[in-house]
């Protein structure tokens, strides 16, 4: 059995094993393996995000939380990289950081096969991708598109003219090279579009958002969709 498909059906076993758990000793007796490798793969699919828990001592073993699943492992060399190329050409991106680390956690459990041609392919390939907002200011916007809170932008017009505003966030759209916050403006009392290389300063606030929707926004940038696109549906 190859190490990716091993992964595969060691989560599986993880998962029906249920409250109870299972031994490092049986796992390595049902898959053949020493339990040094049984451990091996147990910390890889931990490093990929799976919430593995143990329990030491007489009776003790590993098990997987109830309803968890795992990132997708099952990728090509191709596949791998053409993630790898996503996420560093779009470092400016919402959740760019989260997406590199979800990318280089899927590529750590790859099988070293399909790991090393996957790591050669993507040194054949160069993108030019140079952050245009703090990290800190980029931090602050996507806590607060994520807890729906309302956050305190320092915003620089293109005219020079800053200002200070209460923003409930509604969602980021990207429209000519640039990244933009859209959101409700409580100085404007509108719907406002804020390019984010324009934020100086964001800080989420404890304030919740009042809900407003996407419907609100209007009509997209041509050629716009959602990040999950029609293939996904």
């Amino acid at each position: 059995m190859k190490r990716v498909e091993r992964l595969h059906a060691l989560t599986e076993t993880l998962r029906r094993s249920g409250s109870r758990g299972v031994s490092a000793e049986r796992l390595a007796r049902e898959f053949e393996v020493s339990v040094r490798t049984v451990k091996r793969d147990l910390d890889a699919l931990e490093r990929s995000g799976a919430p593995i828990w143990s329990r030491p001592g007489p009776g003790g073993g590993y098990g997987l939380a109830a309803g968890s699943s795992l990132p997708p492992i099952s990728l090509s060399p191709s596949q791998a990289v053409a993630l790898m190329a996503a996420v560093a050409a779009a470092p400016d991106a919402p959740y760019a950081d989260l997406a590199s680390a979800a990318v280089r956690k899927i590529v750590d459990v790859l099988d070293p096969r399909t790991r090393e041609r996957a790591v050669d392919l993507a040194g054949r390939v160069w993108v030019e991708g140079s952050p245009g907002a703090s990290r800190i200011v980029r931090s602050a916007l996507e806590q607060a598109m994520l807890e729906q809170r309302v956050v305190r932008i320092r915003y620089v017009a293109q005219d020079g003219a800053t200002t200070t505003r209460d923003v409930e966030p509604v969602l980021f759209a990207s429209n000519g090279g640039r990244w933009y916050l859209i959101g409700w403006c409580r100085l404007r009392d509108a719907m406002r579009w804020f390019a984010v290389h324009r934020i100086e300063r964001a800080h989420v606030t404890a304030a919740e958002c009042a809900g407003h929707t996407v419907a609100e926004v209007g009509e997209s940038p041509e050629h716009a969709r959602p990040v999950h696109g029609s293939r996904m549906t």
